[in-house]
């Protein structure tokens, strides 16, 4: 298998809002061919020392491995977390036409 060039990248935030907000820029700007906010979602996590357990808003965004510094800039200029996990996943196989479609969508314009 070749070195994957599409990727979903995930982050979370504490607001639908929010979420929802950084699915629909990030699309419009040609970021993400997509974006899906789920939750909540209920996450635990170290924090300042201290284990905690919060409501979260998900966000998953598809793209391209070419897209994804920019993708991830777009996503931390936006963010109302101090530390916000951003995490890349690649894609290994899909269907061809999903993911022609997702770099078309993607490419810089």
């Amino acid at each position: 298998m070749s070195d994957p060039q599409h990727c979903q990248v995930i982050t979370a935030t504490d607001s639908r809002a929010v979420a929802e907000t950084l699915a629909d820029t990030a699309v419009a700007a040609r970021l993400a061919a997509s974006a899906q906010v789920a939750g909540p979602v209920r996450s635990t996590y170290w924090w300042q020392g201290e284990v905690v357990a919060a409501e979260e808003w998900r966000a998953t965004f598809r793209t391209t491995v070419t897209r994804y510094a920019e993708l991830e800039e777009h996503i931390r200029a936006r963010h109302n977390y101090d530390v916000p996990g951003i995490v890349c996943m690649p894609i290994v196989a899909g269907y061809a036409p999903y993911l022609k479609w997702m770099a078309a969508e993607t490419k810089e314009r």
